[in-house]
């Protein structure tokens, strides 16, 4: 199908879509605000500038539009037909570009997660959500050497604690 807009008129909508702050980002803050995350935003110092970084779990979160980012097997992501060829080579910038900054924060010691836009629908936002705060949690209990369960004693140790149901 053809483009039912001019180039110039293309131009002026495309130029106008925003980087930062975007409706399925801001809902992801959100969430994490409520949960008790606190976090910074688009940190320039680390590669890709992530969306959201909580530098107390090691985390940063790019939230990724599907369209922008060419999220395979989603209906969000469709190839334009028109000027197919310049489409296509800057998706592939894209995820080549997404993958080098993944690599390099990984190597800097950053956890990476990913939240794609479809996941932020209606019908899939509350397990996602939940699900990305279960991760979170994780990954502090990981990093910080959590022990959640306190072994007993051994027989062998000099601090003999008697058993509740011991004389």
């Amino acid at each position: 199908m053809a483009d039912k807009m001019t180039p110039e008129q293309r131009h002026r909508c495309m130029s106008h879509i925003k980087g930062k702050d975007t409706k399925p980002e801001l809902m992801v803050r959100r969430w994490l605000w409520r949960q008790g995350y606190r976090y910074r935003v688009n940190v320039k110092s680390l590669p890709g500038r992530p969306d959201i970084v909580l530098p107390r779990y090691s985390t940063v979160i790019f939230v990724n539009g599907c369209f922008w980012h060419a999220h395979e097997n989603c209906n969000k992501y469709r190839m334009p037909q028109s000027n197919h060829d310049f489409w296509a080579a800057k998706f592939k910038r894209n995820k080549e570009r997404d993958e080098r900054n993944y690599k390099l924060l990984h190597n800097q010691g950053w956890y990476v997660l990913v939240v794609w836009e479809c996941q932020l629908e209606k019908s899939t936002r509350r397990a996602t959500l939940i699900s990305l705060s279960r991760r979170l949690s994780q990954i502090y209990l990981d990093t910080h050497k959590v022990n959640l369960v306190t072994p007993y004693p051994n027989d062998d140790d000099s601090h003999h604690m008697p058993l509740a149901a011991e004389p």
